[in-house]
C-alpha cells in the first residue's frame, strides 16, 4: 500500500506515522521552508516548533520538498499520485480547490485513489480556522486557565485518519475504484469527550470521584493514582485498608473515602508500588 501525504503539522503526519508502523510506504511532499526559516528546516512547521518530535513522526517516511503551486511541483506530484493508493491532505476546501485537488477531478484523473481529507471541522464548517485547543475548548474538555496535557483532539483525529486510510483501502479491493472520506478534528474532540457527555466522568460519579477506588489521592510523599474500580480490585483495596465491604455500593459512601484517604496519607510511593504488587490492586505513584 502507498501513501502520499500533503497533510503538515500533528494529525496528518501522526497518522502517516500509524501507517507506516503498519507496513505502508508513505511518502510526504513538504512545501519549500519559509525564507526566514533556519537553513535545513523542514517546510512542515513541526520541524521548527520540536525537531525531535518531526523526527520520530517521519521515520521510514520518505520526504521531498516541492512547490505545489508551481507547474515543476503538480507535475512531481501527480506523478506520485499515479503510483499511490491514498492521498492524505490536511487543507481547508478553498485550498484543496487551488491546487487541483477537488475529489472530482482526482478521482477522474485517478479512479483508484482514495482521498483522506482532514479538516478541524465537518461540513459547512471546514473553512472555520480552529486548532486542538479550540476543539477540545468547544467540547468542554478545557478547564480553568491550563492548557491540556497533551494534543487530544490531534492524536484522536490522527487515530481516525488512520481508520480511513483503512477503510479507503477495503473499500478499494472490494469496489474496485477510490472513496473520498473526510474527518474532522472536532469529530474526534466530541468522541474523546462522549464520557463526560454521557455523565460517567461528571462530579460524583464512578468515575468522577464518586468511588472511593477511582481517585488521585495525596500520599506520604506523592501522589497516587488508584483504579480499583471492578468488584475484585475494591475488595482488595478496601482489605488493604482494613474495611469490611458488604456491597459494591459502599465504596461510594463517605466513610469509605475518608478511610482510603487516611491510609494513603501513612504510605510512601515504595510501600503503595509494593502494595499494587502484592495485592493486585491497579494503582500508579505520582
Amino acid at each position: 500500500m502507498r501513501i502520499v501525504s500533503l497533510a503538515l503539522n500533528l494529525p496528518g503526519p501522526a497518522a502517516l506515522m500509524r501507517c507506516q508502523q503498519m507496513g505502508a510506504t508513505c511518502v510526504k511532499l513538504e512545501p519549500p521552508a519559509h525564507p526566514s526559516a533556519p537553513k535545513g528546516t523542514s517546510g512542515d512547521p513541526m520541524g521548527l516548533y520540536n525537531r525531535t518530535a518531526y523526527d520520530t513522526l517521519h521515520h521510514g517516511v520518505r520526504v521531498a520538498q516541492m512547490d505545489l503551486k508551481s507547474d515543476k511541483g503538480q507535475k512531481a506530484l501527480h506523478r506520485e499520485l499515479a503510483k499511490a493508493d491514498v492521498l492524505l491532505t490536511s487543507f481547508r476546501p478553498s485550498a484543496l480547490k487551488k491546487l487541483g485537488l477537488e475529489w472530482k477531478t482526482l478521482h477522474a484523473l485517478y479512479p483508484m485513489l482514495s482521498l483522506v481529507a482532514i479538516f478541524g471541522a465537518p461540513g459547512a464548517r471546514a473553512e472555520e480556522p480552529g486548532h486542538d485547543l479550540t476543539y477540545l475548548a468547544e467540547n468542554h474538555l478545557v478547564d480553568g486557565l491550563q492548557l491540556p496535557p497533551t494534543l487530544y483532539a490531534d492524536m484522536g483525529g490522527s487515530l481516525m485518519a488512520s481508520e480511513a486510510v483503512l477503510k479507503a483501502r477495503l473499500h478499494q479491493l472490494q469496489k474496485g475504484k477510490g472513496v473520498r472520506l473526510d474527518v474532522a478534528l472536532s469529530d474526534a474532540a466530541a468522541y474523546l469527550a462522549l464520557p463526560r457527555t454521557w455523565g460517567l466522568t461528571k462530579p460524583g460519579a464512578a468515575v468522577g470521584g464518586g468511588h472511593a477506588g477511582y481517585r488521585v489521592y495525596p500520599c506520604k510523599d506523592g501522589r497516587v493514582a488508584v483504579a480499583a474500580l471492578e468488584p475484585h480490585f475494591a475488595a482488595a483495596l478496601a482489605d488493604a485498608v482494613g474495611l469490611k465491604v458488604s456491597n459494591l455500593m459502599a465504596m461510594f459512601a463517605p466513610e469509605t473515602h475518608t478511610a482510603v484517604a487516611s491510609f494513603l496519607l501513612t504510605q510512601t510511593r515504595q510501600q503503595l508500588d509494593q502494595l499494587a504488587t502484592e495485592r493486585d490492586i491497579p494503582l500508579h505513584t505520582l
